[in-house]
């Protein structure tokens, strides 16, 4: 076959749906070659053609031509190319697919990461809100397949844009590789000395957002024992402000280490340094980071109300997101226990088995060749 990608994040993102893009293309070309894998994108960033997927032999790299308008390329423009590459497959990876794809023969498969905008649209503008709406939902109505990265995700599917459960295929995510493997004492040294991480710590991973909630683990903080700290990795917003207010309020400026701009390939590092991993988002598509906390041997404290329970399995701890107090006694109960850690480390590591690679690649490739018999 040859199979198409949107590739806008795959070519510009470093994060996020990048790397989910990135991955599943690289890792399915590797599983199945003899496929041919084009990755469609209006602009690229230099430095991310020096990873490894884009010097495949089986994945090419394709562009407008040259004095083509980019402007509606991803939404329309394309299906030119698509015809010329002789495509037979379209997989939109995130939300969306070209506009009228069902008219030219093509088979198309669009991956639904969420409908958060639609749970929680105060966590987003207006326009965005509409435009989101509109591509998603036009996407859902005319592609051949969808799939969803969690079975949270597709409830909100078939509930909020009346999607015919038996159109969606649940295929989850795996994480990058970098993760699946224990560093050594030696390397793990370097790690917490370059970032003079402390020897006891608690492990926060994520955008620094109101949706993240990173709020409620700065008010159980004080209720958590002095001797371990907070560090949180990940992209300040303007919520931060709101965080570091409270930070001020409680007094806690010693216990909470901010870093941020941290190179990926040190934070397999710095989550097998933690204690515990904590994630009291309010919602999420999945939660790819209790998947990598995971695999790095740490237990997982989350929360519910979304997906996490998929992603972290019965053997994590989870929480209400507006109970600091039931954040505090869980997070200290792993803490004072070493009993459970280790079975939470053994059970959690045995449940993220079902997330590797192979597997997943499977389920995608039998989707794929499932969307061309129908």
């Amino acid at each position: 076959m040859n199979i198409g990608f949107d590739g806008k994040r795959a070519a510009n993102n470093l994060t996020g749906l990048g790397n989910y893009s990135r991955s599943l293309i690289e890792h399915v070309a590797k599983q199945f070659p003899t496929n041919q894998y084009f990755i469609y994108t209006p602009k690229v960033k230099e430095n991310i053609l020096t990873l490894p997927l884009f010097s495949k032999a089986n994945v090419y790299l394709k562009q407008p031509d040259k004095g083509k308008s980019k402007l509606f390329w991803r939404s329309s423009g394309i299906k030119k190319q698509l015809i010329e590459d002789k495509i037979d497959l379209f997989h939109g990876l995130s939300h969306e697919i070209p506009m009228g794809i069902q008219h030219i023969g093509i088979k198309s498969i669009v991956t639904m990461h969420d409908l958060i905008f639609l749970r929680k649209p105060h966590y987003y503008k207006l326009i965005d809100r509409l435009i989101y709406k509109f591509k998603s939902k036009y996407a859902c109505d005319k592609s051949d397949r969808i799939i969803a990265i969690s079975e949270k995700t597709k409830e909100d599917i078939v509930e909020l844009y009346n999607i015919n459960p038996s159109k969606i295929d649940v295929i989850y995510q795996s994480c990058d590789d970098s993760f699946k493997t224990l560093s050594s004492t030696f390397e793990k040294e370097k790690i917490k000395k370059k970032y003079k991480l402390p020897d006891k710590f608690i492990l926060n991973v994520g955008t620094i957002e109101a949706r993240k909630n990173l709020l409620l683990v700065i008010k159980a903080l004080p209720k958590i024992n002095d001797d371990f700290k907070l560090v949180v990795v990940g992209k300040e917003t303007t919520y931060t402000a709101l965080v570091k207010r409270e930070i001020e309020n409680l007094g806690l400026q010693h216990r909470v280490i901010f870093l941020k701009n941290v190179p990926f390939n040190d934070l397999p590092l710095i989550y097998q340094l933690a204690s515990v991993f904590v994630l009291p988002s309010y919602y999420e598509g999945f939660g790819i980071p209790i998947i990598e906390a995971l695999y790095s041997n740490i237990p997982v404290v989350a929360a519910t109300g979304s997906c996490l329970e998929e992603a972290g399995g019965p053997n994590s701890i989870y929480v209400s997101p507006d109970s600091e107090i039931d954040l505090a006694n869980a997070i200290n109960k792993v803490l004072t226990d070493e009993k459970l850690q280790d079975t939470m480390k053994q059970k959690g590591y045995e449940y993220v088995q079902k997330f590797e690679n192979e597997i997943v690649n499977q389920q995608l490739m039998d989707c794929y060749l499932k969307t061309m018999k129908q």
